[in-house]
């Protein structure tokens, strides 16, 4: 006998936690099921504890920087407290009951195990079966991608999750992907000793960004003593128990400690049922409308939608989802023109909206503007480590920024001006006309917009 509820959500990562708490706080009768851990990859195996590696990273290079500016100062890297402090302030040693214990306390019914459809309203996890009279929502998140490199399948390969996860760093790395997460990563441990090699398919790095982007990415890892193999597919994969060597298929080959597979995610859903409610359970998404909508009583939110694997695109969409399913009159619905992303080396690298090909293979007149942060007075007294750029992507037609990179010190928090920009369609005239506060990074932008 199926039990009776509103609302079951399917994957409690960041959009499945929120959507089902909100819900239950709002009155519904919520369930949440969950295989894995509460919460999702970003508290456990992505944005949190990666963040901690990245701040004590940038430590030991901020303290290289000393010499030259303000005395002298030595520093020995030690990985020991940064692994401790994931342990114990970020993942509870990979423990959820903390987040479990904070979404029952909301009135959510928590079930561990594995959600799947049966029919149109009804969701079967072991030997329990619910009806939802509200509706269904999907959050199940994604994956690591394994590609299908001979030899690699059996080798004890990293993913971001073991790179987390590792209380003594190898003596070399290499990293196949070089895509935001490997890149992160790879700075990480360069700078706490790693010989870390990259490689890297496409002829670029941060292929899905402007160019100037991946170029200077590049450059700062380079000086962080990286190794780049770009435009070079990886052919084969052995491991003697010792390390592993990686095949190119120019005929060369690198060898590291330890391999860390960073070459994207996917959605993994072929044990959700898709199919009981119309959808295709092989399609590498699930499709949803303005309101996040998948199907007739179905919603979805995060990874799973392919919209942006972001935590942030999650909570949004999950705030769309939770309006909708409480039949709210203003509902949001939603528009991901402004999307920002944020790749947190060093260097910071923020970017939103359209990149310049995007905008152009959309058919829009475009016009860029540059401005390089060691020439605004900010990044000239920022000295060591003040590089970066300001780029604008703007739409000739309406004269209104349609994508925009702000890469820098603090990339990430100078993207905000830009993203408001983007997502308001402010005028250039406009932003032209602002008045920068001085002396700041962010000034860096009206230089980017004297150059249009």
């Amino acid at each position: 006998m199926a039990e009776q509820v509103d609302v079951v959500v399917i994957g409690l990562g960041v959009g499945g936690e929120e959507t089902a708490g909100r819900l239950a706080q709002a009155g519904l009768k919520v369930v949440g099921i969950e295989s894995r851990l509460v919460g999702g990859e970003c508290p456990y195996y992505g944005c949190i504890p990666s963040k901690m590696m990245i701040r004590a990273a940038n430590l030991i290079a901020e303290t290289r920087r000393v010499d030259g500016i303000a005395g002298t100062a030595t520093v020995t890297p030690d990985w020991a407290p940064v692994a401790k402090r994931i342990r114990e302030e970020a993942t509870d040693n990979w423990n959820d009951q903390v987040a479990v214990d904070r979404l029952v306390g909301k009135g959510v019914t928590f079930v561990r195990g594995r959600g799947t459809f049966t029919g149109p309203g009804r969701v079967v996890s072991g030997d329990r079966e619910f009806e939802a009279s509200r509706g269904i929502v999907v959050a199940t998140g994604t994956v690591p991608v394994i590609p299908p490199i001979d030899g690699l399948a059996g080798t004890p390969y990293w993913t971001n999750q073991q790179a987390i996860e590792t209380e003594t760093l190898p003596a070399s790395l290499i990293v196949l992907g070089g895509g935001a997460i490997g890149l992160e990563l790879t700075q990480v441990f360069a700078r706490f000793g790693v010989q870390v090699t990259v490689v890297e398919g496409a002829d670029r790095l941060l292929a899905m960004e402007e160019p100037e982007s991946g170029d200077l990415a590049k450059e700062a890892l380079e000086r962080d003593g990286v190794t780049f193999r770009t435009g070079v597919h990886a052919k084969q994969v052995s491991h003697d128990g010792d390390g592993f060597t990686l095949s190119l298929e120019d005929g060369s080959a690198v060898t590291g400690e330890k391999l860390l597979v960073a070459t994207g995610r996917r959605v993994d859903t072929k044990e959700l049922g898709l199919d009981k409610v119309g959808l295709d359970p092989s399609a590498r998404l699930v499709a949803v409308d303005k309101q996040v909508r998948a199907a007739d009583g179905v919603w979805a939110v995060g990874d799973v939608t392919g919209v942006g694997a972001f935590t942030h695109n999650a909570m949004y969409q999950a705030n769309i989802a939770v309006f909708d399913i409480l039949g709210a009159e203003d509902a949001p619905t939603a528009s991901y023109h402004a999307m920002p992303r944020v790749t947190f080396t060093d260097p910071e690298i923020g970017a939103v909206g359209l990149t310049e090909k995007q905008a152009r293979d959309q058919g829009l007149d475009v016009r860029t503007g540059i401005s390089q942060v060691p020439a605004s007075t900010r990044g000239w007294i920022h000295k060591a480590g003040n590089e970066g750029f300001i780029k604008l992507v703007v739409d000739n037609e309406r004269r209104v920024l349609v994508g925009a990179t702000s890469a820098g010190p603090t990339g990430g928090e100078v993207l905000g001006a830009l993203a408001v920009a983007v997502h308001a369609a402010v005028p250039v005239h406009s932003l032209q006309q602002m008045i920068y506060a001085y002396p700041t990074i962010h000034r860096a932008i009206g230089d980017a917009l004297r150059a249009l």
